[in-house]
């Protein structure tokens, strides 16, 4: 995809950034056909970037029309569920347009089945079940049953079986009597999962170091489950021993101990950072600079010489999902001059994003409005809220500097 330069407000709502949304609302006629061609086309790098709530929230602040987006729903099933996506969220802020579309499209449309599972996920319960009749006349006409059970064992109608075996929770074990579930090799792989879960909950444990190396899958190809989270948890105590973890013949430990080094850097590490870092931007490689920028942090300051890099990918990524990654080490290296940037975070399509201004944008009246609205707004994801809430409520927070 070529997108528009990243200072017009086309390219700026491709993006996702914050400053788009803005600028948006400070001229809507021109902004509105971006918005539409925002759900229309996919903009985004890939699948882990969202725009849902950004667009969204545009339409319904720039008091656009919901009916091209319902138009869109009869379109091939991508552009259907972007369509269904902003008009769920629509609805939650009261539009009843957006609402009626989405009941009339399960009663005639093609990818109905995808988009009532979607509603009946994220709408209260009262504006879907009536629909049952209406999934029991057109359910027959599928070529296979549904997977998921809601909506439809609410309606009576059969899903898929999948073999299902209740485990016995493990969060009231000691984190003691977790590490030997892992040590022990003839635990099943799926009690060790929920052990790992239980451990990633709790404060990191060293004595999990040691028992790394077993926790591959039985065929050696690669780690189970929520290990590399656990490790990465770990911080610099695992350090020590991914050096030798590097060195073994399977390539899942190999890769694992050799992504510790990585993220631990030497102080000798730093040139070479800046360096790939900076190939990284000459190539336009969008897709994982997030990750050298997070080792490029660790050394603060002294990685000043990285900061023109940063600088750049946070304003040009499409890759919107790691853009906050190039603001948080921004500020680790140098928080000087990054007020503004952390207030339009306020703005940006990006969940963490979002959290991060609200946490970090500075207390002035504009921002802890925009604060305000986020909290209190039907679109915004729940953590979100809750972050807005907890900042508007302390009071060390509302002071201006």
């Amino acid at each position: 995809m070529t997108y528009a330069h990243p200072d017009s407000v086309e390219g700026l709502l491709q993006r996702g950034r914050g400053l788009g949304a803005v600028r948006a609302l400070q001229d809507p006629q021109v902004a509105a056909v971006f918005v539409y061609d925002g759900i229309l086309r996919d903009w985004r790098w890939d699948g882990t970037d969202d725009r849902s709530v950004y667009l969204a929230r545009l339409v319904r602040d720039l008091e656009l029309s919901p009916a091209p987006i319902v138009d869109q729903l009869m379109g091939d099933e991508d552009s259907c569920l972007r369509a269904c996506d902003v008009l769920e969220l629509l609805a939650l802020a009261g539009s009843d347009e957006a609402r009626e579309g989405l009941r009339a499209y399960v009663r005639r449309g093609d990818h109905w089945v995808r988009v009532l599972e979607s509603v009946s996920a994220g709408w209260p319960a009262e504006w879907w079940e009536d629909l049952g009749d209406v999934a029991r006349a057109r359910i027959g006409g599928e070529a296979e049953l549904p997977w998921f059970c809601e909506p439809w064992t609410r309606f009576g109608i059969e899903v898929q079986s999948r073999p299902s075996v209740t485990r016995p929770s493990l969060t009231r074990l000691s984190t003691a009597d977790l590490l030997t579930l892992l040590a022990d090799s003839g635990t099943e792989d799926a009690t060790k999962f929920d052990a790992l879960r239980a451990l990633n909950s709790r404060e990191p444990s060293e004595e999990l170091i040691p028992l790394v190396p077993l926790l591959g899958t039985p065929d050696g190809r690669r780690p189970l489950p929520l290990v590399r989270r656990a490790v990465e948890r770990l911080g610099t105590a695992a350090v020590p021993a991914a050096h030798g973890w590097a060195q073994d013949e399977r390539a899942w430990l190999a890769q694992l101990g050799a992504d510790v080094l990585a993220d631990h850097p030497r102080p000798e590490a730093l040139p070479g950072l800046v360096e790939e870092l900076a190939e990284q931007w000459a190539a336009r490689t969008w897709c994982g600079p997030d990750r050298t920028a997070r080792r490029l942090a660790r050394f603060g300051p002294d990685a000043a010489g990285a900061v023109p890099y940063l600088r750049r990918f946070w304003l040009h990524t499409p890759h919107s999902h790691e853009r906050t990654a190039y603001l948080e080490v921004l500020a680790a290296i140098n928080s000087d001059g990054l007020d503004h940037v952390h207030a339009e975070s306020l703005w940006d399509c990006e969940e963490n994003a979002r959290l991060l201004g609200v946490t970090a944008a500075p207390a002035s009246p504009e921002t802890l409005a925009r604060i305000a609205i986020l909290r209190d707004d039907p679109m915004e994801t729940p953590e979100v809220r809750a972050a807005a809430r907890t900042r508007l409520l302390d009071p060390s927070s509302l002071r201006q500097a």
